[in-house]
C-alpha cells in the first residue's frame, strides 16, 4: 500500500460488490467519508462500515464498477456525510442521497448536518402530548396518533399501504401550528414514485412535503442513507424551525432487506432469518429520532410502513419494530378483499400513547368511553360469526343478530372510507355513537350515563 499523503493512498486490497477493503492506512473513523478517484479522474463517495487498526472497510455510494484495484486514490475526509438543510427543502423531490430529482437546482441550505444523528436524549425527551388528526376515523377515533409518538403501519405485500401513505400525508393537520411532511421512500418502483409526487402535487400540499426517493434499481446503500437523510431534514424543520413534522416512511422491509444484504457481502454471521444481529440497533437509531424536546415547540411524529413477508407479524421487522414503537396499524386482507378501504383490522391495531392524550380537554369527553366500546363490540361481532360459521345464523338470538349488523355498519360505514375523504374527529366520533345506537342501551356498559344522555339514541328497530 503506497501512501499518497497524510490521508491520500494509492490501491486497496480487495472488493467484493459495492464494498473494498484497504489495509496499511492510519486508524479512520466509523462513518467516515471517504473520496475514491479512479485512473480516469472521475471520482466517487464512499462510508467507513467497519475500521479497525490500520484498516478500513468502506462501502461506496456509487458502487464500485470501473474502479481499479491497484491505480484508484483514496482520500479520508475525517467528517461524516453531512446534508444541506433549509426551509427549501420543502416543495422538492430528491433521490435517496439528497440530489434533486425536479429538475430544479439545488436549494440555498442554512446549514450542513450530519446525517447519521443521534436518538433523543431521554432526559430531555418530553412525552409526546396532542394529537394529529390523520384524516381517517379508524385512526383518529381508535388508534389516535400523538406528536412525537411512532406508530408503524403493519402491512402486506398487494395491500393499499401506498394509498393510505398518501392520503396521510395529504389529509394529517395539527391545529394552530406551523405543520409540515417529510416522506421518504426506500425501493420503490417508477410508477409508484410517479404515484406519490402526482398525488402530493394534484393535492396542492407539495408546498409542504419535502419527498426523498430511493427507486428499486438504486443502490442498496441509497435505501440505507435514504431515511437517514429525511430524518436529519426533519430535525432541521423541527428543532431549528419549530416546526411539527410528520415524517413517513416506505417501505421499512425494503430499508432491511437492504441491510441484509450489505451483512452478506461483508460476511457477518446471521441472525433471524438471515438479518443481521444488529437489526434491532439499527432500527431503533432510525425511530428513536422522534420526539419532543424540551423547552423546543417542535417535533418529530413518525409513521414507519412495513410489508410482513407472507403478513407473518411475528416475523423479526414487525417484531422488533413493535418492540421499539408505540403501537402498530394492522392492515388486514381480509378487509381488503372485500372492498374496505383502508382495510384498518380493528383488534391487532393500537396507539399505545392514546389514552393520555384524548378525553375532555384534550379531544372530546366521550372519546375514550366510545373507542373503548366500538373495540369490545367489534370483539365480540368476530366470535359471534365463528360461532355462526359453526351453528349457522339461524340458530342465533335476536341480540346475536343486532351485534351481527353492528359489525357489518362498522366495516361499511365506520372503517370505509374514500381514498378522497376527510373526516373530522368530530365526525368519525359522531359516526361512532350513530352505529352504537343499533345495540340496546344495557349493553353500553363502558359508556357513561351523561354521554349516553347526550349521544345515544336508540335504532336497533332498524335491525
Amino acid at each position: 500500500m503506497k501512501e499518497h499523503s497524510l490521508r491520500e493512498y494509492v490501491g486497496m486490497e480487495e472488493v467484493v460488490g459495492p464494498i473494498f477493503v484497504i489495509r496499511n492506512i492510519h486508524n479512520v473513523g466509523y462513518n467516515e467519508v471517504v473520496e475514491i478517484v479512479d485512473k480516469d479522474g472521475i471520482s466517487k463517495i464512499g462510508i467507513t462500515l467497519e475500521v479497525g487498526k490500520g484498516m478500513a472497510v468502506v462501502q461506496v455510494l456509487g458502487g464500485t464498477s470501473g474502479i481499479s484495484l491497484n491505480n484508484c486514490r483514496v482520500r479520508f475526509k475525517e467528517d461524516a456525510l453531512k446534508v444541506g438543510v433549509s426551509e427549501e427543502l420543502l416543495g422538492r423531490v430528491f433521490d435517496g442521497l439528497g440530489n434533486p430529482l425536479d429538475g430544479m437546482p439545488k436549494p440555498l441550505f442554512d446549514e450542513q448536518l450530519d446525517i447519521n444523528g443521534y436518538a433523543i436524549n431521554p432526559t430531555a425527551r418530553e412525552y409526546p402530548k396532542n394529537i394529529i388528526e390523520t384524516g381517517i376515523s379508524s385512526i383518529d377515533v381508535m388508534n389516535t396518533l400523538v406528536r412525537g409518538q411512532k406508530l408503524p403501519i403493519f402491512s402486506g405485500s398487494g395491500l393499499p399501504h401506498d394509498m393510505i401513505a398518501t392520503q396521510i400525508a395529504r389529509q394529517a393537520r395539527v391545529k394552530n401550528e406551523d405543520f409540515c411532511v417529510v416522506f421518504a421512500a426506500m425501493g420503490v418502483k417508477y410508477d409508484t414514485a410517479r404515484f406519490f409526487i402526482k398525488s402530493f402535487e394534484e393535492s396542492g400540499v407539495l408546498d409542504r412535503v419535502a419527498i426523498f426517493l430511493s427507486l428499486a434499481d438504486s443502490p442498496s446503500i441509497a435505501r440505507l442513507m435514504t431515511p437517514k437523510f429525511a430524518l436529519t431534514a426533519a430535525e432541521f424543520l423541527a428543532f431549528k424551525k419549530n416546526m411539527h413534522v410528520l415524517v413517513i416512511m416506505t417501505d421499512m422491509s425494503n430499508y432491511c432487506e437492504a441491510l441484509r444484504e450489505l451483512s452478506t457481502i461483508r460476511g457477518e454471521i446471521p441472525a433471524r432469518k438471515g438479518y443481521p444481529g444488529y437489526l434491532y440497533s439499527d432500527l431503533a437509531s432510525l425511530y428513536e429520532r422522534a420526539g419532543m424536546i424540551k423547552g423546543i415547540n417542535g417535533s418529530i411524529t413518525q409513521i414507519p410502513i412495513l410489508t410482513m413477508p407472507n403478513d407473518d407479524i411475528t416475523h423479526p421487522i414487525p417484531d422488533l419494530t413493535g418492540y421499539i414503537t408505540e403501537g402498530q396499524i394492522v392492515l388486514e386482507r381480509e378487509l381488503n378483499s372485500r372492498g374496505i378501504y383502508p382495510p384498518v383490522a380493528g383488534l391487532p391495531s393500537l396507539s399505545r400513547l392514546m389514552k393520555d392524550n384524548i378525553g375532555e380537554g384534550l379531544t372530546r369527553a366521550d372519546h375514550p368511553s366510545l373507542s373503548s366500546q366500538l373495540f369490545s363490540f367489534y370483539a365480540h361481532v368476530k366470535d359471534i360469526r365463528a360461532l355462526a360459521s359453526i351453528i349457522g345464523e339461524e340458530e342465533l338470538s335476536p341480540l346475536d343478530h343486532q351485534y351481527i349488523k353492528f359489525g357489518e355498519e362498522f366495516e361499511k360505514r365506520f372503517l370505509t372510507q374514500g381514498y378522497f375523504e376527510r373526516r373530522t374527529l368530530e365526525e368519525g366520533l359522531d359516526l361512532g355513537w350513530d352505529i352504537l345506537s343499533l345495540l340496546p342501551k344495557d349493553e353500553l356498559v363502558r359508556i357513561k350515563e351523561a354521554d349516553l344522555k347526550e349521544h345515544y339514541k336508540y335504532r336497533g328497530d332498524e335491525v
